[in-house]
């Protein structure tokens, strides 16, 4: 093939040399036919009729050869025709939601192999992009006020949670006016999730937006009326009506309609676990994104002039509806509560004061956590487990029951679920002091003490006798320097004991 230096050689030899094409041709090792065919052409580019057009062109075009009658060597008849095949099995796949079983390139390519044609796998590349690029569609860029649309999604999100791989779902929102973003994970992609994904996020930026939009997710769209009209999810209506805001759905396989937070999805998911995806538990994971969150809101976006989406956020909430009470979104349930004082909720145990064995009790059952109710009164609150067959206990609730049988406490399940600190206290100072031990914890329940409390107490005491660490010895370096015990606490067997203990200590301690 001849390249652009020697076609320009042809033509300055030929008409400043004035040499010959027989000559030129010798010259340039050039057939005198492919000489001849250079210099006709650019003959009639130069005509008086013709040179204004090719200048617009460019005279010094590459060497262009016809390729309209060449005939194709491999890609016959009956291969396009078996590719065209596969194509429409693809559509019918996707439109019978196989999407993730349809035929990619390079099965389709296989495919033709495994029939014995001769074709090469990238032939078979060009063919089916040429055929897709035909039915390319182009899209009008949008305008968007401040206050006005808010876009919704989920994302999937692989971590290791204590060391074990699970997946959660990520609800995210993007406004379409400064593409502030807010995400949140959870364990199921389920109503009570996606209305406290909602609820958390108008509490994040006390306010709402005019309009929020939505895909084809289950949660939000109950049912398809006819071929467009789509029926919105009780769950979504009460969200609508409370937080007084008006809600679209996107048309079918039409993602680009919310492309804001379709990219989001990704782009929040990529920045926040690319690099950190090992927590201790999905609160941790939580407080890790909603950081990146803040992190992608405070970077200067090129498309909005180098500003953040906190910089004009602030301009946005001016526009946002305010509500001051968040809405609560919960579940209702009936349990009874069983000889281990607990109820049975999915499969899952809570426990429940012991006084409670054998009640029938009111469950509200939230997307993170459970409130349990006795005679219309909150008798305890435990965070939800997404497990299969968990016991969630707190010892709190069996402290009568211990009392009358400290022997069951170091072989229970319930001690076996205290946090390290705590066991380390009760073997290390009352391993054959149960009774005391569950007096200490009774007390600390009692007086609203938290164990960090207890624990410089210890800390205290050791200082001054570091052999000889009692209930007493604690309660009453607890009393002497927390506030004024109220005088309905002070009748207790408790109390007097460790205001004894407090008069031998206090000369030390002074």
């Amino acid at each position: 093939m001849i390249n652009m230096v020697d076609k320009n050689s042809i033509l300055i030899m030929y008409y400043r040399d004035e040499k010959s094409k027989s000559s030129i041709s010798r010259e340039l090792k050039i057939s005198r036919k492919t000489v001849r065919s250079y210099i006709r052409k650019h003959e009639q580019k130069t005509g008086t009729y013709q040179v204004l057009k090719h200048l617009e062109k460019g005279l010094s075009s590459r060497p262009e050869y016809d390729v309209t009658t060449r005939k194709k060597v491999k890609l016959t008849e009956d291969i396009e025709e078996e590719i065209e095949n596969c194509l429409k099995q693809n559509k019918q796949k996707i439109n019978q939601g196989l999407r993730k079983q349809v035929m990619k390139k390079i099965d389709i390519y296989e495919y033709l192999l495994s029939k014995g044609y001769d074709i090469g796998y990238t032939t078979i590349c060009n063919y089916i992009r040429k055929k897709e690029e035909l039915g390319k569609e182009s899209f009008i860029k949008q305008i968007y006020k401040p206050g006005e649309v808010c876009e919704f999604d989920w994302g999937d999100v692989k971590l290791f949670i204590d060391g074990k791989l699970q997946t959660f779902n990520m609800a995210v929102f993007t406004s379409a006016y400064n593409n502030y973003r807010w995400a949140k994970l959870f364990h199921r992609q389920d109503t009570l999730a996606f209305s406290q994904s909602h609820i958390d996020f108008f509490s994040h930026i006390q306010g709402v937006h005019k309009e929020l939009v939505y895909d084809n997710m289950r949660v939000a769209i109950a049912k398809f009326v006819g071929r467009t009209e789509k029926q919105p999810t009780e769950a979504l209506l009460e969200l609508s009506n409370y937080y007084k805001f008006r809600f679209r759905f996107c048309n079918i396989r039409k993602g680009n309609e919310k492309g804001h937070v379709e990219k989001s999805v990704e782009y929040v998911r990529r920045k926040s676990f690319c690099i950190k995806d090992k927590f201790s538990n999905i609160t941790e994971a939580n407080k890790h994104l909603q950081k990146s969150c803040d992190k992608l809101n405070n970077t200067a976006q090129q498309l909005l002039k180098n500003k953040t989406a906190n910089d004009l956020f602030k301009e946005e909430k001016l526009y946002l509806y305010e509500s001051e009470i968040p809405y609560k979104s919960f579940k209702d349930e009936y349990a009874k509560v069983d000889k281990y004082s607990t109820i049975i909720l999915y499969g899952n145990r809570y426990s429940v004061p012991d006084f409670l064995v054998g009640k029938l009790l009111d469950v509200r059952v939230f997307a993170e956590k459970i409130d349990v109710y006795y005679n219309a009164e909150l008798v305890c609150t435990h965070v939800r487990s997404y497990g299969a067959h968990t016991w969630s206990l707190d010892i709190n609730h069996y402290l009568t029951t211990l009392f009358r049988k400290p022997g069951a406490l170091k072989g229970s399940m319930v001690f076996s679920q205290l946090s390290c600190e705590i066991k380390n206290i009760y073997k290390e100072y009352f391993i054959d002091e149960s009774k005391d031990f569950i007096e200490l914890l009774q007390y600390c329940k009692n007086n609203e003490i938290n164990f960090e409390t207890v624990e410089k107490a210890i800390k205290k005491v050791k200082q001054i006798t570091p052999t000889n660490i009692s209930k007493d010895k604690i309660l009453s370096v607890i009393d002497k320097e927390k506030e004024p015990v109220k005088k309905e606490k002070r009748n207790n067997e408790i109390y007097h004991h460790s205001q004894t203990m407090l008069k031998e200590l206090s000369v030390l301690l002074d």
